[in-house]
């Protein structure tokens, strides 16, 4: 067993619920589920078919705008932004378009379309309520920051993990979709792994820079 974030075997048990065991890192101190948990690709297709995430929510605009209006006071437009993982209602992408920004989606499901991801750098890359999902983050990650131009910023939402005893009552970890679960430290070890900075903009909503910028 090794951790999908970092590749130490240094994980030991963390946590049991009645569906599911969670292991941690103790290097990055990521929280993970093994892969024997792990739904297959069919099962999870349909737990996102349920979300119901529509960019004339209020509501949902407000929770994307914590990470939306960050971003853009750092980069104007018309920069071009990648909307990763951007789900069935690329909400995010439609607030960055309405602002002037040339913005490409990809997600393995609902935008299948890998051509955005070999196409020139991007100024923004995004990943919103993304990184929970994924069973091989290290990679992914590589992946993501390799898309950067040299003074772009990458935006990632998910929730953070505080401790054991919250972790036990925590509503995030009971979507049986959310794989990876993130401390601190382990956005420094990403901070650290790919030489950029990190910020908190919200409580779950985080921007990168390479230290290049």
């Amino acid at each position: 067993m090794y951790c999908p974030l970092c590749s130490s075997k240094e994980v030991s048990h963390y946590f049991q619920d009645k569906r599911r065991e969670y292991l941690r890192c103790g290097y990055c101190q990521l929280v993970f589920v093994p892969e024997a948990f792990h739904l297959l690709p069919e099962q999870e297709l349909a737990e996102y078919q349920k979300h119901q995430n529509h960019l004339d929510d209020p509501g949902y605009r407000t929770f994307l705008a914590r990470l939306f209006e960050p971003m853009a006071n750092e980069i104007s437009p018309p920069a071009n932004v990648l909307d990763f993982g951007c789900g069935p209602g690329p909400a995010l992408a439609s607030m960055f378009r309405e602002k002037g920004y040339q913005v490409e989606c990809y997600d393995p499901y609902f935008a299948n379309d890998p051509s955005v991801l070999l196409a020139e750098a991007y100024h923004m890359v995004t990943a919103t309520e993304v990184v929970e999902h994924l069973s091989e983050p290290g990679s992914v990650l590589a992946n993501l920051f390799s898309y950067l131009k040299p003074d772009g910023c990458l935006g990632i939402m998910t929730k953070l993990v505080i401790n054991r005893d919250r972790f036990a009552t925590w509503h995030y970890k009971n979507d049986p979709t959310h794989i990876c679960f993130y401390a601190e430290p382990s956005l420094d070890y990403i901070a650290d792994k790919y030489q950029c900075s990190w910020q908190p903009v919200a409580a779950d909503a985080f921007i990168f820079k390479p230290l290049t910028s």
